[in-house]
């Protein structure tokens, strides 16, 4: 009797899989879409208001990677620590201070100092965030988990509109103090976000299937990193580099574009993995995102932007899911986390290796951005050599595996 009473609220979670969905959505808009990307379109307003250089605006970017890769190999290393409920609230308050705290000074070390708090509190929201959805869904619809995700594209979204709005009549500081309502706001249904380690271990690889995956498993490494690269080259200049070739609301209007494309991306290339197979789906979706990338530089105006924008965001979440989901596949053991690192250490790389380009504007860098995108194109594609589909059933004897992203 007392167990009915006791577990109650996991059934009732259980039973209304969209209340997870929507905390896990909120949650990750919060913490990746406001908290991470709401830099990017926030970054022109201070270049023009607050004297920004493009080479600290680059060094803000990369502080904030290196904070998000900190905060990944935290909750990796001690998940015990880190990645549980009773750290989701605090890392959802601490970003909201840092997002507040922007405005108030204009000192480039304590600029660099929030946004590195920030990155570590982001990724630890997505890995909480992450793992509650994975063990609340588990046993409905894989498209559920893909909305839930979506709520990254929803963040960013929400970040446009209000930096859109701004951009005429307020200030860059007002754009970060909103980013921090907004945040909050978000927080609140993020809240009650349950993050219970599941009953049984996860199935991952046993050492037989590892040794047989890992032919397929560096070159899967190889691309992502890449991708890492390439893509966050994107995510932070696109909206400058718009801003240079196009009309003043174009930048911020992309930006918006980029978030409702991301939103129902992950659900729907999860849709299309019944249909192809992740290795054609994720080479043709890098395919599209390096075009997207490239065509502001190569065609400018308005409607290129907006051509990018949407391309860039249809694409970008979709990479990662399926990326993950085959190296979980492939049954390497830590696969995901393994990923994960690959990605971040690409992430703080990107803004770097453009830098020295940034004194001629910002278009080069997307140029960049993209032919890393496509050298991950052609490292991925090696996967649709002899790939294993079938891999047979996995033994009874399993490891937990974390989920990171």
């Amino acid at each position: 009797m007392t167990s009915v009473r006791e577990h109650g609220g996991e059934a009732t979670r259980a039973d209304r899989p969209w209340l997870i969905v929507g905390q896990g959505a909120a949650a990750l808009a919060a913490g990746m879409g406001l908290g991470r990307f709401a830099y990017t379109p926030i970054l022109p307003m201070m270049h023009a208001q607050a004297g920004l250089s493009p080479q600290l605006g680059a060094q803000l970017a990369t502080a904030n990677y290196v904070g998000y890769l900190v905060g990944a190999v935290a909750a990796i290393m001690a998940p015990g620590l880190f990645a549980s409920r009773r750290a989701l609230r605090p890392s959802l308050v601490i970003l909201i201070v840092t997002l507040a705290l922007m405005p108030v000074t204009d000192l480039g070390g304590l600029w660099l100092s929030l946004r590195l708090v920030a990155g570590i509190a982001s990724a630890l929201i997505f890995v909480i965030a992450a793992d509650a959805m994975l063990t609340g869904l588990r046993g409905h619809a894989h498209h559920l988990v893909g909305w839930a995700f979506g709520g990254i594209g929803a963040g960013i979204a929400l970040s446009g509109v209000a930096v859109l709005v701004l951009r005429t009549t307020g200030t860059w500081q007002q754009a970060w103090w909103t980013t921090a309502a907004l945040t909050a706001a978000l927080a609140v249904p993020a809240w009650g976000l349950r993050a219970e380690p599941p009953p049984d271990a996860a199935p991952v690889a046993s050492r037989h299937p590892a040794a047989h995956g890992r032919r397929w498993f560096g070159a899967l490494l190889v691309g992502y990193t890449l991708e890492g690269t390439g893509y966050i080259i994107a995510g932070t200049f696109l909206v400058a580099a718009i801003d240079q070739s196009a009309p003043g609301w174009a930048g911020s209007g992309a930006w918006v574009l980029v978030g409702l494309a991301a939103l129902p991306s992950s659900a729907l290339w999860a849709w299309l993995s019944q249909i192809w197979s992740r290795p054609a789906l994720v080479l043709a979706a890098l395919v599209v995102q390096a075009a997207g990338i490239a065509l502001p530089v190569l065609a400018g105006g308005i409607v290129a932007a907006l051509i990018s924008a949407v391309l860039f965001g249809a694409t970008f979440l979709g990479v990662a899911a399926l990326t993950l989901a085959i190296g979980a596949h492939l049954r390497v053991s830590r696969a995901v986390a393994i990923l994960t690192t690959g990605y971040s250490v690409g992430q703080i790389v990107g803004p770097v290796v453009v830098t020295p380009l940034l004194h001629r504007g910002y278009q080069p860098a997307l140029l960049v951005g993209a032919v890393l995108v496509v050298l991950a194109a052609a490292a991925t594609g090696v996967l649709r050599h002899r790939f294993p589909h079938h891999l047979g059933p996995l033994p009874r004897r399993v490891h937990r595996q974390e989920t990171t992203s």
